[in-house]
């Protein structure tokens, strides 16, 4: 993996849930701001599991276990389209604070992934 997009990635996460988590105590309803900076994370997730793919065949092979680390990108994937769901049916200053948390376990998720695939 590469260490320094992965780092931009988790801090961004880092961003996006700072930024949602502010705009829901701020009693803003989801906008497509909160909305479009999760998709972000979605898209750097995305990139993520290419280079995951990719990454082997170029000889950079995981020194974890591969296993535990598609499962974490399985739910990392999974994490924001689901608090976007939410954040949309609900309409609440709440669902920006869902955002957010989701955002959080996915930075914490990415850090994670690179421990697994440079243990």
């Amino acid at each position: 993996m590469i260490d320094w997009f992965t780092w931009v990635q988790a801090g961004i996460a880092t961003a996006v849930a700072l930024f949602c988590i502010v705009m829901g105590l701020a009693k803003r309803q989801p906008n497509d701001y909160t909305v479009g900076a999760m998709a972000l994370i979605e898209v750097l997730l995305l990139v993520q599991l290419v280079v995951a793919i990719v990454a082997p065949f170029a000889g950079n092979q995981a020194t974890g276990s591969v296993v535990e680390f598609y499962i974490y990108l399985v739910v990392a994937l999974l994490l924001p389209p689901l608090a976007v769901v939410w954040a949309l049916v609900d309409r609440s200053r709440w669902s920006n604070v869902v955002m957010g948390a989701g955002a959080f376990a996915v930075a914490v998720m990415i850090v994670r992934m690179l421990q697994i695939w440079t243990a």
